[in-house]
């Protein structure tokens, strides 16, 4: 019997495709609930260690300068060896550190392995959004990844939650290494059970099962074409409005759990709960947003369904965070703030399908580029929070400088081309799907 062939993502059927979103989004949830552990065990990690909020801004901004560093060459890994290889090794590496953090005794060895933390951690959402670009159709993208986001999102919320009582009842060590556990147990997993493409028996038509015994043949051969991203306005456009989003969400996953408990003089168990409330809007507002993108897109508005809701989510969170700073009480604060992560996570459920869009079979390292810039604003607000907040002595020009960034974002969103890819690609129609042909198109291309 001949090996199955390598086939497009009409060849699979629909359960599944449906399967590996499925899939992406419990290794979304586990990677997010591994990182925001840290959050949830500041206050407990701070006593033990000795280590006071400036210093702990280090540890935060570690984990963020090294998801930085990492991201592209994950990126290309991804476009190179395939997602099936790739994400296997990062979630088992991010897994090792993540144990390794509940083995630290000092300030040095915390921020070297926060720092190979993000090394590790860097490659999932870029080699998660590789595999759904090779597994889903163009029509059923955005809420494809939309899901993948929504995981993170809920691994969050559900970890501010946890954690303290987790810490309360094992201690921070213990709670990193049965993180670690289980992100071991999901690479094996993955590993095992996927391949980087669907596959088609010899006579063409769908293989019915998702992990044939194929070869896994590399996307990518010839030279990177660099030029082209460095020549593509599109390119620039993406990457700075992501930066903007992720300037003020890094909050939710940094200071916002320790910052209600010091300005509001919360329980360590009522700001987790309080801070999980903007993830859980965020999670509604990658499921509604990406719904939405796959909506508008189906109807023949390619360039609308990638443009509207980025453009309403970044208005609505400038509103929100100039207002979230004079709120009196917790339960305000957190509204505004809620507001504001609702608003983001719009514009995140357009920022990864339209890196498809305009990446192509270079997705991964795309959306590796995007990332990156949103590990660096994560970095920028881990750091300057604290700083602004200390030198002001309240939270008011962190946000104003948020809001700021926000409305140059919103503005990029109206040049951003998601019809204009990277590479000169040939026509690949998917079958049975509406396709829009906007008048601005250069070239038609969906894979």
């Amino acid at each position: 019997m001949s090996l199955p062939q390598s086939a497009s993502p009409s060849s699979a059927s629909s359960r599944q495709r449906w399967t590996v979103v499925c899939t992406l989004v419990v290794v979304s949830f586990l990677t997010i609930l591994a990182r925001i552990g840290i959050s949830g065990a500041k206050v407990e990690m701070a006593r033990d260690l000795g280590i006071g909020d400036l210093t702990f801004g280090l540890v935060f901004g570690a984990f963020a300068f090294g998801y930085a560093v990492f991201m592209v060459p994950c990126g290309l890994l991804a476009d190179r060896w395939g997602p099936r290889k790739s994400l296997a090794l990062s979630v088992f590496f991010w897994s090792v550190f993540t144990l390794c953090t509940g083995l630290a005794y000092g300030i040095a060895a915390l921020v070297a392995i926060r720092f190979l933390f993000g090394l590790a951690e860097a490659g999932v959402f870029p080699q998660a959004t590789r595999a759904l670009h090779n597994w889903t159709l163009p029509r059923d993208r955005g809420l494809a990844l939309g899901l993948l986001n929504m995981g993170s999102r809920l691994g969050a919320a559900v970890g501010l939650v946890l954690a303290p009582v987790c810490v309360a009842w094992l201690g921070w060590r213990q709670s990193f290494v049965l993180l670690g556990v289980f992100g071991v147990l999901w690479a094996g997993i993955w590993f095992w059970w996927f391949r980087d493409e669907p596959a088609t028996e010899a006579n063409g038509h769908p293989s019915t099962v998702i992990s044939p015994p194929a070869r896994n043949i590399p996307a990518i051969k010839e030279q990177f074409p660099w030029r082209a991203f460095l020549e593509s306005p599109n390119f620039y456009l993406i990457l700075y409005q992501y930066f903007a989003s992720q300037f003020t969400f890094f909050v939710c996953f940094s200071w916002l759990l320790p910052f209600l408990r010091t300005r509001y003089g919360l329980t360590s168990n009522a700001a987790g709960i309080y801070s999980s409330i903007p993830l859980c809007c965020g999670a509604v507002a990658m499921w509604g947003g990406g719904t939405a993108v796959d909506w508008i897109y189906r109807r023949g508005r390619w360039r609308l369904s990638r443009r509207l809701p980025a453009m309403l989510g970044f208005g609505l969170a400038t509103a929100s965070v100039l207002a979230a700073p004079f709120m009196p009480s917790p339960r305000w604060f957190v509204a505004c703030f809620a507001l504001a992560t609702f608003g983001l996570d719009l514009t995140v459920s357009c920022s990864w399908p339209v890196c498809c869009d305009v990446g192509g079979r270079y997705s991964g390292t795309l959306s590796a580029a995007m990332n990156t810039m949103g590990a660096l604003g994560s970095l920028a607000s881990s750091m300057l929070f604290p700083l602004l907040l200390g030198w002001t002595g309240n939270s008011r020009t962190y946000f104003y400088l948020a809001a700021f960034l926000n409305v140059v974002a919103l503005g990029c969103w109206k040049y951003i081309e998601p019809a204009r890819s990277l590479i000169q690609e040939p026509n690949l129609i998917e079958s049975g799907a509406p396709v829009p042909r906007p008048r601005f198109t250069l070239y038609e291309r969906s894979t």
